[in-house]
């Protein structure tokens, strides 16, 4: 049975990301610098939440405390000089909510740095909910929530690729297997719903796996500095996925 995995290369050359252009001391300017940052968090306001309610706080509450550590994350991402240079943007902002969450930072704000954060996303506690039944640790949590983000994202814009292209009813049918082989007589059935001959069908799952693994290699490389810290990115999505089941 095949199962996707998300070894294999992007097209987009590693050159500058969003977690580079973040940690960069001197010569990015910090306008740019926090507007990485700010870009980066806000694609991940679900492995925030997700740890949040974890450590014990009801949903109203784990989206209130979320806001206000993305809105002082950005005040004070100047003053996180050594905790932006420790790691990957996975660990920053874990390591950050940590000390969010244990009162260690003070209270002092950037006026001209603070960010208004938009309300967030309406499906954080389904997907919680839907995501984390069990009772696993936090960090556990987070991790995998981190993992399943990416998958999200991934996912999105291989519909919307395929939107573009117009083979969005070929996308949704074979959206389900992507992941894993359809069963025996799946083809036939998709084929005969959707007009097509049976091998094509077959080429255009090859396809969506192929740029599946491109999609979700851009959105870790968005993430890391290099190319080693993207390498170890991928070990850690699949250990944060394996590890759960």
């Amino acid at each position: 049975m095949h199962k996707t995995t998300i070894s294999g290369h992007s097209r987009r050359p590693f050159a500058t990301t969003l977690w580079s252009l973040a940690i960069e001391a001197n010569a990015t300017p910090a306008r740019d610098a926090r507007g990485a940052l700010v870009d980066l968090c806000l694609r991940y306001w679900y492995p925030v939440y997700a740890y949040v309610r974890r450590r014990g706080h009801a949903p109203r509450a784990a989206q209130d405390i979320a806001r206000e550590f993305l809105r002082r994350l950005f005040a004070m991402f100047r003053e996180d000089r050594d905790a932006l240079t420790r790691g990957q943007f996975r660990t920053y902002l874990l390591d950050r909510l940590d000390a969010f969450l244990a009162g260690s930072r003070d209270g002092r704000s950037h006026a001209e740095l603070v960010v208004e954060i938009d309300t967030p996303p309406a499906d954080l506690e389904e997907r919680y909910q839907h995501d984390h039944a069990g009772d696993a640790a936090a960090e556990s949590v987070y991790q995998r929530s981190f993992a399943l983000e990416v998958f999200a994202r991934a996912f999105r814009r291989l519909r919307g690729e395929a939107e573009q292209l117009g083979n969005l009813d070929m996308y949704d049918a074979l959206r389900p297997h992507i992941a894993l082989d359809p069963g025996p007589s799946e083809y036939e059935r998709i084929a005969a719903r959707l007009h097509r001959p049976t091998l094509a069908l077959t080429v255009a799952l090859k396809r969506l796996r192929q740029r599946f693994r491109e999609l979700i290699v851009e959105e870790l490389a968005d993430t890391v500095a290099s190319a080693d810290e993207l390498r170890a990115e991928q070990h850690a999505l699949h250990a944060a996925l394996r590890d759960w089941t």
